[in-house]
């Protein structure tokens, strides 16, 4: 709680919660979510849940090369790593998950972290293909949209950050040795003599965890599976729509699924309080949609999606806690200054 961006994160989903609920009449916004018929969440609930399973086989798929892990030993890891983002900032779940497979699985932190993020690499192109899929219907809406009307700018600097990354991770996949050789020259030149062996070491489990990207056809299982679990997602914003009196097509709830989702990259309270709604009530306004409707239908989606996996990781986390007293652990309680204690 020391950390300053702690701080940062949560002005900016003050910020963010006040622009997208000033004006609103807050008891109709009552009155809908009070109205609403909740008995569709149950099918968006379990339609999300096959997303995370699908997301634990896309996991145990790119672990192959350094450990064969079952998908069902990955799946309580995986809603353990959800918990871990939801209540804690900074994604810290990423993390967790991370030394969790080590405790666990005997798999290296460095090595499962590498193929953490570029799961979030494939995540992000796939939200920008959500994006850009629509990008025609987005045209439309731009005019007294809010955020959304720069939503274009975004997503172009978006799609530069994240498919820069994506060819960095495939290179460095292809020709590891001469990665390798690039890490070690920036780690003796840079380093103090005391951490280069260790750092020069990390690097290497590092690269290990890129195996999974050395074939395109291994790339295209990756690319194909991020883009079943996003669908998946989608089909629970849409489960969700049919609880409220609005309707709005598919594609429309894609395109909210990818705004969202990109902006909860930015630094935000736990939860992704504020990131998650302020788009996600401003592209709603902007299909028409009242905005007392869209209000309350984002924050019941929202905390659909986040009560029933935090509540499902913690229960496999109390089940087999970390041992806190571990290497691993320590070293992440340094790294995060307290922010996983």
């Amino acid at each position: 709680m020391k950390r300053w961006q702690l701080w940062v994160g949560i002005l900016i989903s003050a910020v963010l919660l006040y622009l997208a609920m000033r004006g609103l009449q807050l008891a109709e916004v009552w009155d809908s979510i009070k109205t609403a018929r909740y008995i569709w969440l149950l099918p968006g609930i379990a339609i999300y849940f096959m997303g995370v399973w699908v997301r634990s086989w896309r996991w145990h798929y790119m672990l192959r090369p350094l450990k064969k892990i079952p998908t069902r030993t990955m799946f309580p890891i995986v809603t353990i790593g959800y918990m871990g983002n939801n209540i804690y900032p900074a994604r810290a779940g990423e993390v967790l998950r991370a030394v969790i497979l080590k405790q666990r699985e005997e798999v290296p932190v460095s090595a499962s972290l590498a193929t953490v993020i570029v799961e979030r690499v494939f995540d992000g192109v796939v939200m920008l293909a959500f994006v850009f899929l629509n990008l025609g219907e987005l045209a439309k809406l731009t005019t007294d949209s809010g955020i959304i009307g720069n939503i274009q700018q975004i997503a172009f600097w978006g799609a530069i950050v994240f498919i820069t990354a994506l060819l960095v991770f495939l290179l460095a996949a292809m020709f590891p040795q001469y990665t390798q050789r690039i890490a070690d020259w920036f780690i003796h030149r840079f380093m103090p003599l005391r951490l280069r062996e260790k750092t020069s070491q990390i690097a290497s489990r590092f690269l290990t965890g890129l195996e999974s990207l050395r074939s395109p056809q291994e790339a295209l299982m990756i690319f194909f599976t991020s883009v079943i679990i996003w669908l998946f997602e989608t089909g629970k914003y849409w489960f969700v729509m049919h609880a409220f009196n609005f309707e709005v097509s598919f594609f429309a709830l894609m395109l909210m699924n990818g705004i969202v989702n990109l902006a909860t990259t930015i630094p935000s309270a736990p939860g992704y309080l504020g990131t998650f709604d302020a788009p996600g009530i401003a592209l709603l306004s902007a299909y028409g949609v009242p905005p007392e409707m869209a209000t309350s239908y984002t924050l019941v989606l929202h905390a659909a999606l986040w009560f029933p996996i935090t509540a499902l990781g913690a229960y496999y986390y109390l089940r087999q806690p970390l041992r806190w007293g571990s290497k691993e652990v320590k070293t992440i309680q340094q790294n995060h200054s307290g922010e996983l204690t």
